[in-house]
C-alpha cells in the first residue's frame, strides 16, 4: 500500500471522527442546558422526598435473602442427617457449601458441628472450634442465642480475614436439639456496594457508625474522610446526641453547604443508618449525565472510527486478494507469483536452505473441453487445485500458472524432495475419480520440476521447469522430469 493512499485514508477517518466528535459534543451540551434550566424551575415543587426510612427499607429487603439462604440452610434435610449419621463423608459437606455459595453469589459459606467442634467450609476442614479461642466467641454465642440466627460482622479466616457480615443460623436436629451452626457470609466491599447503589437510586450519602460512633462503612461518595463522627466538622457537635437517641433528623453545616441528616438505629447489626442530602447537590445528577454523555460520544467516536478504519483495511485486502488470488481455483495467481519469489529468495539469502519449483498441467486438457464443455474443464481444475493443496504443507505455495498449467514452491525441498512430491501429486490425481458416475474422466498430469541455484532470476528457475515438463510430455505424459534446460533455450511446444 502506497504512503499517499495510507494518509489519504487515514485523513479520512480523522475527519469522520472530527464530524462525529462536533454533532454528539453539540447535541450533549444542548441537552444539558435544557435539562439544567428545567431542574432549576422544579426543584422545589417536584423534588421526590427521602428519608431513612426508604433505604432502612431497602436495606432490611437485601438482608432478607441472605437470611432466607442460611434458614434453608438450617432446615435442610442433608444437613441433619449427614450429622445424625457421623459426619462420614466431609466431601458431601464441602461440595454441599460450595454449591450454596455459587449458586446464591455468597462470599463463603460455612458449617460448624457441635458433635465434633469442628468448622466446616468450601475448601473442607478449616479448623477445631474451641471455647477458649476468642475468635470462636461468635459460636458458642450463637449456641446461646433464644433467637433463631444473629447477624454480626467478623474476620473470616478461611479468606484472609477479611471483614465479612455473617448470618449464623442454629442447626437443630428432628427432636429440636442444637446439633451445629451454619450460614453465608458477605464481605463489607459487597455492602459497599449495596451502599453505592443506594446512592446512585436516591442520590443521597449512605454511610453506617457503630455504636461508640465509628464510620464502618461507607460508599464511593460519602463525603467524609474521617474515621469518626465526632470528627466531622459540624457534624461533631450533635454526635453525642446522634449515639444517644438512635433515631431523628439533624442538620449541620459543613464545607459550606448545609447537610440534613437522618438517622436510624439498626438493631440487627448494632449500627446507625446515617442518609444525608447536601442540598447545593440538585445539579449533579444533570453534570454527571453530561460527562456521561460526553464520554459516551468519545466512545461511539472511537467505535465508528475503529470500524471505518476495518472496513477500510478489509476493502484494501479484498481488492489485494482480487488481484492474487485465482478466482476459479482460489490458488495464488501468476501475478502474486514474483513477490512471493522474491520473498522466498530473500529468505533464502538469510538462511540458506534448498528451494525447488514444481510445475505440471492437465493431460490432453483441451479434450476434456471438446469432449465434456468448459463448465466440466472448470470443475476438473477446481479438483486438481483442491488435491493440489491437500497435498503440500503450510509453507509450500500453490499458483495457477494459466490454463491448466500450475506452479509449486517448496520452501526448504530440493530435487530428490520435489520429485517426490510431484509423484505424490501425480498419483492422487490418477486415482482421483473425476466427473459423475454417468460420465467419468479419467485425468492425469505431466510435471517438471527443478531447484534453485544461486544466480537464478525467476525466469531461469521457470524455464528449468518447463523443460523439464516438456521433457515428461515428450515421454509419454503422465510422468515427472527434471528439468536441466535452462529458460533461455528453446525446444519446440509441449503437446497438452
Amino acid at each position: 500500500m502506497s504512503a499517499r493512499r495510507l494518509f489519504n485514508r487515514r485523513r479520512l477517518i480523522l475527519l469522520l471522527g472530527l464530524l462525529l466528535s462536533a454533532g454528539f459534543m453539540a447535541t450533549s451540551l444542548l441537552s444539558y442546558m435544557a435539562s439544567r434550566d428545567a431542574i432549576r424551575a422544579s426543584i422545589i415543587d417536584q423534588e421526590l422526598p427521602l428519608t431513612a426510612d426508604n433505604i432502612y427499607t431497602e436495606i432490611q429487603k437485601d438482608l432478607v435473602r441472605p437470611i432466607f439462604i442460611s434458614s434453608m440452610m438450617a432446615s435442610d434435610t442433608f444437613v441433619r442427617d449427614w450429622v445424625l449419621h457421623g459426619e462420614k463423608d466431609v466431601g458431601q459437606m464441602t461440595r454441599y457449601l460450595k454449591e450454596v455459595q455459587e449458586r446464591y453469589g455468597a462470599f463463603t459459606s460455612f458449617f460448624v458441628s457441635d458433635r465434633t467442634s469442628t468448622y466446616y467450609q468450601t475448601q473442607g476442614v478449616l479448623k477445631q472450634v474451641k471455647p477458649e479461642e476468642p475468635r470462636d466467641a461468635w459460636y458458642y454465642r450463637v449456641r446461646n442465642l433464644e433467637s433463631p440466627y444473629e447477624i454480626n460482622v467478623d474476620p473470616d479466616l478461611a479468606n484472609g480475614d477479611k471483614l465479612t457480615i455473617f448470618i449464623n443460623y442454629r442447626v437443630l436436629d428432628y427432636q429440636q436439639r442444637f446439633i451445629g451452626a451454619t450460614g453465608i457470609g458477605l464481605t463489607v466491599d459487597a455492602v459497599r456496594l449495596l451502599i453505592n447503589e443506594y446512592q446512585q437510586r436516591y442520590r443521597r450519602i449512605v454511610y453506617f457508625v457503630d455504636a461508640n460512633g465509628r464510620i464502618v462503612l461507607f460508599g464511593n461518595q460519602s463525603g467524609h474522610l474521617e474515621s469518626d463522627i465526632r470528627e466531622v466538622e459540624g457534624l461533631k457537635q450533635i454526635a453525642d446526641k446522634v449515639l444517644r437517641e438512635k433515631a431523628g433528623s439533624y442538620q449541620y453545616h459543613n464545607k459550606g453547604s448545609e447537610h440534613l441528616l437522618k438517622v436510624r438505629f439498626i438493631p440487627e447489626l448494632n449500627w446507625y443508618l446515617c442518609v444525608e442530602k447536601i442540598e447545593d447537590e440538585a445539579l449533579s445528577s444533570i453534570r454527571k449525565a453530561l460527562y456521561l454523555n460526553l464520554a459516551i460520544c468519545v466512545l461511539l467516536t472511537a467505535v465508528v472510527m475503529t470500524l471505518a478504519r476495518l472496513v477500510l483495511n478489509r476493502y484494501q485486502g479484498r481488492l489485494e486478494e482480487m488481484a492474487t488470488i485465482d478466482k476459479l481455483t482460489g490458488l495464488l495467481n501468476r501475478q502474486a507469483f514474483d513477490i512471493l519469489l522474491q520473498q522466498a529468495l530473500a529468505e533464502f539469502q538469510r538462511v540458506p536452505q534448498p528451494l525447488a519449483l514444481l510445475l505440471f498441467d492437465v493431460d490432453h486438457f483441451k479434450r476434456i473441453n471438446d469432449s465434456f464443455g468448459h463448465l466440466k474443464g472448470d470443475n476438473v481444475l477446481k479438483d486438481v487445485a483442491l488435491l493440489l493443496r491437500n497435498n503440500l504443507r503450510q509453507s509450500d505455495l500453490a499458483f495457477r500458472w494459466g490454463g491448466e498449467e500450475f506452479l509449486v514452491v517448496l520452501k526448504g525441498s530440493g530435487v530428490a524432495d520435489a520429485v517426490a512430491v510431484a509423484e505424490k501429486i501425480r498419483t492422487a490425481i490418477a486415482n482421483h475419480r473425476f466427473g459423475t458416475p454417468e460420465t467419468p474422466m479419467q485425468i492425469s498430469i505431466s510435471a517438471g520440476v527443478t531447484e534453485y541455484l544461486p544466480g537464478d532470476d525467476a525466469d531461469r528457475l521457470v524455464g528449468r521447469a518447463d523443460a523439464g515438463l516438456y521433457l515428461a510430455k515428450r515421454n509419454g505424459r503422465n510422468r515427472v522430469e527434471c528439468g536441466t534446460t535452462d529458460a533461455s533455450s528453446t525446444h519446440p511446444a509441449a503437446p497438452a
